[in-house]
């Protein structure tokens, strides 16, 4: 297992699950709840005679970043495509429940406790959404997830972490959208459909998932950042994340309310207006969106230096 320190220097998207779990609290600090050693492998998996994993694709932990304590949970692609199934579904679930328990704990202990002495929560997600195998006990999850989101709200900001290399689609998509804050990278992909399902129903025509440019221009961090979608855009490594993730870590929890996408009747109006532009627009690629921003250089925002990029692009506002 790398170092600490080399973890920082790492890329966030070739870095493991774990490693990222480490790498985005303070050095020394992370705990694993339910790890490997504790065998809490999916009951279904092994049935249908297929490979299980000992702590079935996510890890959870705690750790701090200097005075915050920091709930993380980190979605590991390389198993099942970081598909939600049961144990991996009670893991994410548990852990949201156990920073608002300690939230409230801290609380009535110490009712004038600073911002920043308050927990977080850190989820690093990498899924395709939820795991056919399990799809009853995954789409549950997401449910009992959204459910702890809400219970969550104006007391524990939850911040959404896309950076690595499957992105973050399906049903999880959903829950990303309703998290306080999400911090993406160029290289994080955030969507609903992934490109590769949506050309298999609709045709190549539709949808080219073999265009590497194409599939990163429609739902990479560069887009997303221009559309509101993305909170704040970084650079690649793992030290990029985890100092954005400090940045928000010391804020009031009153100032993630203007960061959210979705949760109130004005959020609400917003999005109906963006989807009555894409209605009258039909834009063809996502280069008509960034035009409609403002930006004139639009064929060239895609290979700007990320500072240059945030320095000049402007945000699509309604």
């Amino acid at each position: 297992m790398p170092k600490w320190n080399e973890i920082q220097e790492q890329s966030f998207l070739e870095t493991s699950a774990r490693d990222r779990a480490l790498g985005m609290v303070d050095e020394g600090t992370f705990t694993e709840l339910a790890g490997p050693f504790d065998r809490f492998a999916s009951p279904h998996l092994d049935v249908l005679g297929d490979a299980i994993c000992f702590d079935d694709g996510i890890v959870t932990g705690v750790g701090k970043i200097g005075k915050t304590p920091v709930f993380v949970i980190s979605q590991e692609g390389r198993f099942i495509g970081g598909a939600v199934g049961e144990v991996h579904g009670a893991k994410m679930v548990n852990a949201v429940r156990l920073a608002i328990e300690f939230h409230d704990k801290l609380k009535a202990e110490n009712p004038n406790i600073s911002a920043e002495e308050l927990p977080i929560v850190a989820f690093s997600l990498e899924t395709g959404g939820v795991r056919l195998h399990e799809s009853n006990a995954g789409l549950l999850a997401h449910a009992e997830l959204m459910d702890q989101l809400q219970k969550a709200r104006h007391k524990v900001p939850v911040i959404a972490v896309i950076g690595s290399k499957v992105g973050c689609f399906g049903g999880m998509g959903f829950v990303a959208a309703a998290m306080d804050a999400i911090v993406m990278s160029e290289f994080g992909r955030l969507g609903l459909t992934g490109p590769e399902v949506i050309e298999q129903e609709m045709g190549k025509d539709e949808f080219d998932s073999s265009d590497r440019s194409l599939v990163y221009r429609t739902t990479g961090g560069r887009h997303k950042y221009v559309m509101g979608d993305c909170n704040m855009l970084v650079g690649p490594k793992v030290s990029d994340f985890k100092e954005a993730i400090g940045k928000l870590a010391v804020l009031p929890i009153e100032d993630f309310e203007s960061m959210r996408r979705i949760g109130s009747p004005e959020l609400v109006e917003k999005q109906l207006k963006y989807v009555a532009l894409a209605a009258e627009m039909h834009p063809a690629d996502a280069r008509d969106m960034w035009a409609k921003a403002g930006n004139e250089d639009v064929a060239e925002m895609t290979e700007k230096p990320l500072v240059k990029f945030l320095a000049e692009t402007k945000r699509l506002e309604l």
